[in-house]
């Protein structure tokens, strides 16, 4: 997991890992491809959930001003371009010419200025540049300029992230909507239209090519450069069973599973016509998640009595098993192959184990026997086994743990709910997140600490917000890793989440299937040989 693997690979998105680079065939337009995601899409809205089937049906039905080449340089998509003036406090942005939304009507630069007002409520990156906005507003149908009070140096990469949360354009009478309330109707801006009469909840998802879309020019590169749709229509097939998913892939009833099960591996790499590759070399990050809204974690003293607990080890060998090539342990706040990585603080994780040095600090901490509601989808196989080890880990230090089974949709809009735990809330939950999304704290969505705007859990920690203030103003490269240093070390006295590990993860697909580019669930430039 080399830094140029980890930006290469980036978890998970768009994968590097170009497959063949044929030649792409003309004349298919009647083609179909069926793919099983990680899991069910149950929210429609990019902005009201970081769950990566959202995000990625949010890159199939809309397109976002910038995207990020190889380089992690930002390119224009739906913009033409840029200039800056005023010492960096005055943007303005064109939008390219003939660009439409899914029902013809023009992308409009009041379009931009909605959708960045309604993604700055909700994503890390757009909370801090809300903070330095002292006016955004259209100049005309195609320009429209951010003004602001002191510079804001990652705009481009900001409006450019592609996970957690992208800053996907909207019609302006859905951007105005608060995206703490869901939209359900999809009137998109990308390549492929979303098909809601052929939803069927828990099993299917269909999205047809839009014939308007306008692809961005340039070469094809992570998620700049144009997004070409190469198939009529797309098939999403939840299929949450493992073994049925494996067969019905042999079986040639579906053509991609995006994450394979870490036991299948080896009969779907004998199969004939299948191929078993890794998409993603940055691996996802393994998180325990807190709601520190409520007792027993709204007290940091007994969140910190759980560090010695914490074996990483555990957690990894649940999902990957004993094979340490897939997974690694002695991960802080920031992955393995980030700039921001290092060993600060590490000794919480890395000392001695000891469940009853923990049991002991749980209860010198003053826990007083509340309940503890686990969250644990049982249909999602990695979150499945992890939520078992953790729930296990919880019980041995003492705490009086209650598993709330259920499917994964449900848990995503319980994870939302900050009532206490007796009443329709919960105390901790499973977080998965590709290391692009957790590679620096700008965009860190579980690193933020400011109470009720920060993501599901809701920590308050006001030195972690300054010194991510203070990362965001660092001259170089050297004066963020010695701010990362600080912040991991009060990571580890306000404890916001515990890191369980790193690990990789398979894709298999169908022979037939080669193209440019595959992962982030995105059948764009790929096609059937």
């Amino acid at each position: 997991m080399q830094r140029r693997s980890f930006l290469a690979g980036t978890a998970g998105l768009t994968a590097a890992a170009h497959l063949a680079r044929p030649a792409l065939a003309q004349g298919e337009a009647n083609q179909v491809l069926r793919f099983i995601p990680q899991a069910d899409l149950s929210i429609l809205d990019p902005l009201n959930t970081t769950a990566y089937p959202t995000r990625n049906h949010g890159h199939l039905c809309w397109d976002t001003l910038y995207g990020l080449d190889l380089d992690f340089r930002p390119q224009p998509q739906l913009a033409a371009g840029h200039t800056v003036e005023d010492d960096g406090k005055r943007w303005t942005f064109t939008l390219r010419e003939g660009i439409r939304f899914h029902d013809n009507e023009p992308i409009r630069a009041a379009d931009a200025v909605a959708s960045i007002r309604r993604w700055m409520l909700r994503d890390t990156h757009g909370q801090t540049l809300s903070q330095r906005v002292e006016e955004i507003r259209a100049l005309d149908d195609r320009r429209f300029e951010i003004r602001l009070k002191r510079p804001f140096g990652p705009m481009l990469d900001a409006l450019a992230k592609a996970s957690s949360y992208p800053c996907f354009i909207y019609p302006e009478r859905f951007a105005t909507q608060d995206p703490g309330r869901a939209f359900t109707e999809v009137v998109g801006s990308g390549p492929y239209r979303f098909v809601a009469e052929e939803r069927v909840s828990g099993s299917q998802v269909v999205y047809r090519r839009f014939e308007g879309y306008k692809p961005a020019g340039g070469a094809v590169s992570l998620t700049a450069g144009p997004k070409l749709a190469l198939f009529e229509r797309l098939e999403w097939k939840h299929i949450p069973d493992p073994a049925t998913a494996a067969a019905a892939l042999q079986a040639g009833e579906v053509d991609w599973w995006e994450q394979v099960a870490p036991d299948l591996r080896p009969l779907l790499r004998r199969g004939r016509n299948i191929t078993v590759d890794r998409l993603d070399f940055g691996g996802t990050v393994a998180m325990l998640r807190p709601n520190h809204l409520h007792p027993p974690f709204d007290n940091p003293a007994l969140r910190r009595a759980l560090l010695p607990a914490i074996r990483q080890a555990d957690y990894m060998t649940a999902i990957m098993g004993d094979n340490r090539d897939l997974w690694r342990e002695g991960i802080g706040c920031f992955p393995e192959g980030s700039p921001m990585a290092s060993d600060a603080g590490m000794e919480a994780l890395t000392g001695p184990r000891d469940f009853e040095a923990a049991k002991r600090a749980v209860q010198a901490a003053g826990y007083k026997g509340e309940k503890v509601v686990m969250l644990h989808p049982t249909d999602i196989v990695n979150n499945n086994n992890l939520t078992a080890v953790a729930t296990d880990m919880l019980q041995r230090t003492g705490l009086n743990v209650e598993s709330a089974t259920s499917d994964w949709g449900t848990l995503l809009q319980r994870r939302a709910n900050k009532n206490p735990p007796g009443q329709g809330g919960w105390s901790a939950l499973i977080v998965l997140f590709g290391g692009m999304d957790l590679a620096n704290p700008g965009g860190h969505p579980l690193l933020r600490a400011n109470g009720q705007n920060a993501w599901f859990g809701w920590p308050t920690a006001p030195k972690l917000e300054e010194l991510r203030d203070q990362w965001f103003d660092a001259p170089d490269l050297a004066a963020q890793q010695r701010i990362g240093r600080e912040i991991q070390t009060q990571f580890f006295q306000d404890v916001p989440y515990y890191p369980l590990g790193q690990y990789l993860i398979d894709s298999a697909w169908r022979s037939n299937l080669t193209g440019h580019r595959k992962g982030m669930a995105l059948p764009l430039n790929v096609k059937r040989a």
